[in-house]
């Protein structure tokens, strides 16, 4: 097994999971399979109960794991799907060593930071890096492990010690590290001193960078790397140059450029390893696609305009997977995403809360985008604003994809306006509801006391109904009987309306294994008006994009009649 390990300086937030996410790729690309671990030095046991406005979006796993968005572009990469144990948390490891002292494991002994909770981590990651990840079932080769926050917070101080002694105990040959660290452009200038300081608090700490992955607004001068070079004891084809571009899936091409997959090759002895013809030829279809697909979007000028109504929208990585799943449609649609952001407060009537312009300027947006996307969210605030704009696009044919809250608030909106039940809502934003007003009920199964880990989470089926034939999504799967897709909710349509509704032209097209529970809603007579109660982005990748969001990107672009043309059975995985 071989460790990639990418730690960060000066700054968070720097682009460590993307670099680590592009290295992984390449390192694909050469036929080894490639595994990932995420390292979250916060107490929390996950990322389930953290606000998106604080946090980012909460990424969910197959198994149901709540975890940090990183996990999710490594998914996206790589084409792989990874566990709850892919992701280590301060609050994972310190509560499994005191489980461990409490039945009495260490008994005599004094438990320590060094060596219980650094040998726990070390433990972790040897054994979470040999879990199978892809189809095959088989071991993966390479791990590459990304260590959260900066490296010299007081928080990340027992993991860097962790990785410190790890490099000893799995061997230099099978040990790497890249740190990513910021080369600031003051008055014109780049400057080296931040990335300088960086590399001294790494190595004060046992920690020698393999590479050095400078982020930069332009492109590094070729003084800048030599100073880099020169001052942080590394030769000049050590430092990475990283600089700002039009799409993030141009970093592994501009890896490949600076010869990185050359210096790993030879450092950790890449070339000593017998990698089956197969999975070669895999690698360079894998690398050939990549490139075609990026090129492509490149010399694309038609634009698709999507307006995502949510209320998250201040912070953008709130809905990273929403974002990358569009992103994903529009290069296989060969069209320029062009995403507007509409808080869903901004669109209810005007109060002390909503001024008249904010008003009018979310309208604006709305009317004009060529498709509307709802994605999921919880509590009261800004609801009204997405119900409206679910009517707007199903009274005006504009194309809809909700997801989660999404198929909701559509279902709540045709309810009112349909169906003219009166005051129709859901469970959720008013606990006390009138039967013939819910909507949308609590699952009798969820534990209404515990928030942590308690709601309906990952990989479940959804079996499309016998009537679906001609059905939209269902022809976007593929022609599946069911699928696969991941969940996150605590809430779920009102079985008790179900027939009213479906009366109305609103069909529930797919629901659960025991076809109880709305899975996914389709309206009769419209371009495109799907929700999923499910989340469809948690398992797009970029050469496999999301069936719900291909479809709302192709109708949104008006070629959906072109694409449910084309063979949509067709996996990143084949390659």
């Amino acid at each position: 097994m071989k460790y990639v390990v990418v730690s960060g300086g000066v700054i968070s937030g720097i682009g460590k999971g993307v670099l680590a996410s592009s290295t992984g790729m390449l390192l694909k690309t050469l036929g080894l399979r490639v595994t990932s671990i995420k390292i979250d030095p916060y107490l929390n046991i996950d990322a389930g109960t953290m606000s998106p406005l604080e946090h980012g979006e909460c990424f969910v796993l197959d198994d149901g794991g709540e975890v940090d968005l990183d996990l999710g572009n490594y998914e996206r990469y790589l084409g792989i799907s990874l566990t709850k144990d892919h992701n280590i948390t301060t609050g994972k490891i310190y509560s499994a060593v005191i489980q461990k002292e409490r039945k009495g494991d260490y008994l005599g002994k004094t438990v320590q930071v060094v060596p219980h909770i650094t040998n726990a981590i070390q433990d972790w990651i040897e054994r979470v890096a040999r879990i199978p990840v892809d189809p095959s079932g088989m071991e993966p080769d390479v791990c590459i492990i990304e260590l959260g926050g900066t490296v010299g917070d007081i928080e990340s101080a027992p993991f860097v010690e962790a990785l410190r002694q790890f490099q000893f105990r799995v061997g230099h040959e099978n040990f790497a590290l890249i740190h990513v660290s910021l080369v600031p452009v003051i008055h014109g200038e780049q400057k080296t001193k931040p990335t300088q300081a960086a590399i001294k608090d790494l190595r004060s700490l046992g920690l020698s960078p393999d590479m050095i992955g400078c982020r930069c607004s332009s492109k590094l001068e070729k003084p800048t790397i030599d100073k880099i070079a020169m001052f942080c004891h590394v030769g000049a084809e050590q430092v990475l140059a990283i600089h700002d571009v039009n799409s993030t899936y141009h970093v592994p091409l501009i890896l490949k450029e600076q010869k990185m997959i050359n210096y790993l090759t030879k450092r950790l002895e890449l070339h000593k390893m017998h990698i089956p013809p197969l999975m070669v030829a895999k690698g360079e279809e894998l690398y050939k696609n990549w490139v075609e697909l990026t090129t492509q979007h490149d010399r694309s000028y038609e634009k698709v305009t999507i307006a995502i109504v949510g209320k998250y929208t201040n912070l953008h990585d709130s809905y990273l997977s929403v974002i990358k799943s569009l992103e994903h449609s529009a290069m296989r649609c060969s069209k320029k995403l062009e995403i507007v952001w509409v808080e869903s407060g901004n669109l209810e009537p005007e109060t002390e809360l909503v001024n008249k312009a904010d008003f009018h300027s979310a309208w604006q947006l709305v009317c004009k985008a060529d498709g509307i996307l709802v994605p999921g969210g919880f509590g009261t605030r800004g609801v009204e604003g997405m119900i409206a704009a679910a009517k707007w696009a199903r009274e005006n044919n504009i194309p809809y994809l909700g997801v989660c809250l999404g198929l909701q608030v559509a279902v709540i909106e045709f309810i009112r306006n349909v169906l003219h039940v009166e005051g129709a809502t859901s469970a959720e934003f008013v606990p006390e509801i009138a039967d013939e007003q819910a909507a949308v009920v609590y699952m009798p199964e969820i534990d209404k006391e515990n928030m942590g880990g308690t709601m309906r989470l990952g990989l479940r089926p959804t079996c499309f109904d016998s009537t679906a034939e001609s059905s939209i999504i269902k022809k976007l799967y593929g022609g599946a009987e069911s699928v696969l897709e991941r969940h996150r909710h605590r809430y779920e349509i009102n079985p008790a309306m179900v027939e009213a509704i479906e009366k109305h032209g609103m069909k529930f097209v797919g629901k659960d294994e025991k076809a109880e529970r709305m899975e996914i809603l389709e309206l009769v007579n419209h371009p495109f008006f799907v929700a999923t109660q499910y989340h469809p982005e948690y398992i797009s990748k970029v050469l496999d994009p999301s069936p719900p969001f291909l479809g709302l990107v192709a109708a949104a672009s008006g070629m959906l009649d072109e694409i449910l043309k084309q063979d949509l059975r067709k996996s990143a995985n084949d390659f």
